[in-house]
């Protein structure tokens, strides 16, 4: 138990020191000098700042970056799978040497390293299972992903200007409709001659 505290005290005082010590070596290190307008001045990227800062931004902009975020997390999960297939597939090919089938055994199933044995050993009829499982897998969640695209893109939410184009579309005047449902024929001005 005692040793327990002392881990804990430790890593305690590690981390107020590396908390600690760039602000102190800051105050040690920075200049000082009487404050003025240039330094007092909000730094933004090397642009000076003008107008208010609080403006409303277009939520287009959230939403591109919400939808980045979503399908490039999702396809993170990519990764593993391509490590477990391509495991799975070489484990499927029957011309492999039992000493390879045994090593890339262990990796696929996280064994410890001399672990397993030949008759432990994921055979190519197994692996093979797992492959097409994996493949089911991977198709069955790509499918999911391109619907939540098509989803997405029919909803409009990728026109970037979707604004304009609505505009455009109140801005222009329809014909009137004739009680028949057609439009109507143009007026016809008749002048006396």
């Amino acid at each position: 138990m005692t040793d327990l505290v002392g881990h804990i005290f430790i890593f305690t005082a590690v981390s107020v020191g590396f908390l600690l010590a760039p602000l102190l070596l800051g105050w040690l290190v920075r200049p000082t000098g009487a404050p003025s307008v240039e330094k007092d001045a909000a730094y933004e990227c090397g642009e000076p700042t003008i107008g208010s800062s609080y403006i409303q931004f277009d939520l287009r902009f959230y939403v591109v970056a919400l939808l980045f975020i979503v399908f490039d997390v999702e396809l993170v999960f990519f990764f593993p799978w391509t490590v477990i297939f391509g495991g799975a597939m070489q484990l499927a090919d029957t011309r492999l040497a039992e000493t390879d089938r045994i090593v890339l055994s262990e990796r696929l199933l996280s064994a410890p390293e001399g672990t397993m044995t030949a008759a432990n050993a994921i055979s190519p009829d197994a692996a093979l299972t797992l492959g097409w499982v994996a493949l089911t897998d991977v198709l069955f969640f790509f499918a999911i992903l391109l619907v939540g695209f098509a989803y997405v893109w029919k909803r409009g939410d990728l026109d970037w200007v979707r604004a304009v184009t609505q505009q455009a579309k109140i801005a222009r005047p329809r014909a009137p409709l004739a009680p028949s449902g057609r439009a109507a024929p143009p007026p016809v001005t008749v002048t006396a001659s």
